[in-house]
């Protein structure tokens, strides 16, 4: 397993690197976050055209076939890191790693005609697939798909859909056939955001972006919507919920890296009895304990994203996202703490940076949800 990455692949890390410090300062992300540039908050549309036509990262991990830079799972982690330690709110995540990860599975005409689009920077897709009462169960739906002629009508609601308020599509699982919790009869659909029948509740969330409760009622929609064979859609939803996992992993490493970089600079300059805390040796001891959660975090989550295209990527993922999870905890409960009471204020980064990390904690699964998902794959 060669862990080295490509000339091509450190191109792209530092090109991701050099226009985010460049641009994307900490000013700049609360100002997009609190709405104050054109198109809301939640997100900043000058940002994303950026992404897709000067620096060309939404075409990463696509074909070029397609229009993309003929990367993968690697491509994404690099710019998910970068991500991270830039706190970016714009979603990469659900456009390019969990729509385009469906897409480039299945391929097709719908493939054809969408992936270029989310290069290009004029597609932007929100993942419409947790429910109240689902909890980590994928299968666990309430909304269904009904036949309707050569197609269907959707009718249901989801929770804390990530980038809805701006998405131009809706990237939704419902059940075609079986009960509420079958494996069998989960579908898979790609929906324009704007369809009749689609109503939201929009919201902000604590890490800065923006979300909503998205309810369908009797939403046409046609056979050619669909992603996958009808009914059989969960193994594809497993498929992008891992690859969307171990991309959040590699978010929480551009975030705690930041966390600890932060907080070691931090405790130089910060005195106390008339010298700097980071000269006790109580402090040094807990950032060292902070710098190799980081490592460790770092080296598992590649480990995931190695593997993502095995038989081992589910215990793999589980793995990763377990201990990513408790490092995004100790890490940003320690950079809170050396900091005082200013680590969790508004004006203070290091505490936004300890919000997303205790939301990237349970996203896609708490770390005892994956630890029970761990033993079950590997111990049954």
């Amino acid at each position: 397993m060669d862990f080295n990455t490509t000339d091509e692949q450190t191109m792209l890390r530092d090109t991701v690197a050099r226009y985010l410090a460049d641009t994307y300062s900490f000013d700049n992300r609360m100002k997009t976050v609190h709405g104050d540039v054109a198109g809301g908050a939640g997100w900043n549309p000058a940002v994303w055209k950026a992404f897709a036509e000067e620096l060309g990262i939404l075409g990463a991990p696509f074909a070029e076939a397609h229009g993309g830079l003929g990367g993968g799972a690697v491509e994404n982690m690099i710019v998910m890191e970068e991500i991270g330690r830039a706190l970016v709110i714009e979603p990469y995540l659900p456009t390019v790693v969990i729509a385009g990860g469906a897409l480039k599975a299945t391929g097709g005409d719908l493939a054809d005609a969408v992936i270029p689009e989310i290069i290009a920077g004029t597609a932007v897709i929100a993942f419409a697939y947790a429910e109240p009462q689902g909890r980590y169960n994928l299968a666990d739906l309430r909304t269904t798909a009904k036949k309707d002629g050569a197609g269907y009508l959707l009718s249901g609601h989801k929770s804390v859909v990530y980038s809805a308020p701006y998405a131009t599509h809706l990237l939704v699982t419902a059940r075609t056939g079986g009960d509420q919790r079958d494996q069998d009869g989960v579908s898979l659909f790609l929906i324009p955001a704007d369809a009749k029948g689609v109503s939201r509740r929009d919201y902000p969330t604590v890490d800065g972006s923006a979300a909503s409760e998205v309810y369908f009622e009797n939403v046409a929609v046609g056979a050619e919507q669909r992603i996958g064979g009808e009914g059989t859609a969960l193994p594809l939803v497993e498929q992008i919920v891992d690859e969307a996992t171990a991309a959040i992993c590699a978010e929480a490493c551009g975030v705690t890296r930041v966390l600890h970089a932060t907080t070691l600079d931090y405790a130089k300059q910060r005195k106390q009895f008339g010298k700097a805390i980071g000269d006790f040796q109580v402090i040094q001891h807990r950032l060292v304990d902070m710098f190799m959660e980081v490592e460790q975090a770092v080296s598992i989550t590649l480990m995931a994203t190695l593997k993502l295209d095995t038989a081992e990527r589910a215990a793999a993922v589980s793995a990763a996202k377990s201990k990513v999870g408790k490092a995004c905890k100790f890490v940003g409960q320690n950079a809170v703490q050396i900091h005082g009471g200013i680590g969790i204020s508004n004006e203070l980064a290091v505490g936004h940076y300890f919000k997303r990390s205790t939301m990237i904690e349970g996203q896609f699964g708490s770390v005892d949800h994956h630890l029970r998902r761990y033993e079950r794959i590997t111990i049954g």
